[in-house]
């Protein structure tokens, strides 16, 4: 288990602690958006429903990165398997190569 699966699928409290601080601060940071962006206003009361809304959403979306399966560990291919599939692949084509000819 990697550390971002760990820090993303553990109930461990710290880990929950810290993922509930994560959502807090980017739930603020995008309440917040207006003070960056010159042109938009929110309104103060709709900024703690914003911080909300993101946490709401962002707490899912954590929980299915998560349970993502591991690419680094599915993809990876020794030398032999690699050699193993060129062989397979060349009798492959030798196979319908010589029904071709007959």
């Amino acid at each position: 288990m990697t550390k971002m699966q760990k820090f993303l699928k553990s109930n461990d409290t710290r880990y929950r602690l810290l993922r509930t601080i994560l959502q807090g601060i980017i739930g603020v940071l995008i309440a917040n958006v207006d003070l960056l962006v010159s042109g938009l206003t929110i309104p103060t009361a709709y900024k703690p429903m914003i911080v909300a809304l993101v946490m709401a959403i962002l707490s899912p979306i954590m929980s299915e990165l998560g349970n993502a399966p591991n690419l680094e560990e599915q993809d990876s291919m020794n030398d032999d398997d690699f050699l193993d599939m060129i062989e397979y692949e060349d009798e492959d084509y030798e196979d319908t190569h010589d029904t071709a000819e007959e």
